[in-house]
């Protein structure tokens, strides 16, 4: 087992307990990708409310979940994308309210903005071409790459053959890798790393 997976496996299980300090870990460590995931099936624009949700749902179920480290990521893996299927279904019943955003444009930033930006744009920028890809491929993509979840725990999630998600993986990676060769300002290494992927 990992370092990381090591750390988060006793964070889990110490959260299972009532301990605050070892949940912040936890969601410290898993919600970035599991963020990305729901951006995925849901778009930029609900992702945070959508992620919120799964939190909620993982906070309650927590006390009875049994696994470790990969076998969590997975569990709440599964747990955004019902969610995310849920707000999808709802999403279609019901128009769309704008709201209005401009009292917050005053307000600073606690945080280096500029570096912040920098690696929210290169975030942006990967889901974005993962977003491209159909729908399966990039669901696929976004649990084995963005999640980092092995090939068995990502068809479970899916309902889905290892073979199967064997396939939608690397034919996602090779279109993007493609988008990327294609992009002048991304470099030749980056567009192999992802082929080779």
């Amino acid at each position: 087992m990992h370092k990381d997976d090591v750390a988060l496996t006793a964070a889990v299980r110490s959260a299972q307990k009532g301990d605050e300090a070892a949940f912040r870990a936890v969601y410290r460590a898993v919600n970035p990708r599991l963020l990305g995931y729901v951006r995925t099936l849901v778009g930029e624009g609900d992702a945070e409310d959508v992620a919120s949700e799964a939190w909620l749902q993982i906070t309650r179920d927590l006390a009875g979940f049994k696994g470790d480290a990969d076998q969590f990521r997975g569990w709440s893996a599964r747990i955004a994308r019902n969610r995310s299927l849920d707000h999808i279904r709802a999403r279609s019943r019901r128009p769309a309210i704008g709201g209005d955003e401009t009292e917050l444009t005053d307000r600073a930033a606690a945080s280096d903005t500029a570096a912040e930006a920098m690696t929210a744009q290169a975030t942006r920028r990967t889901l974005s071409l993962i977003s491209r890809l159909p729908r399966g491929q990039a669901e696929v993509v976004t649990l084995r790459v963005v999640m980092g979840l092995d090939v068995k725990r990502t068809a479970e999630i899916l309902g889905k053959r290892p073979g199967a998600v064997r396939t939608a993986a690397q034919r996602g990676l090779k279109q993007i890798a493609e988008w990327l060769e294609s992009d002048s300002g991304v470099t030749e290494t980056a567009a192999r790393t992802l082929k080779g992927m």
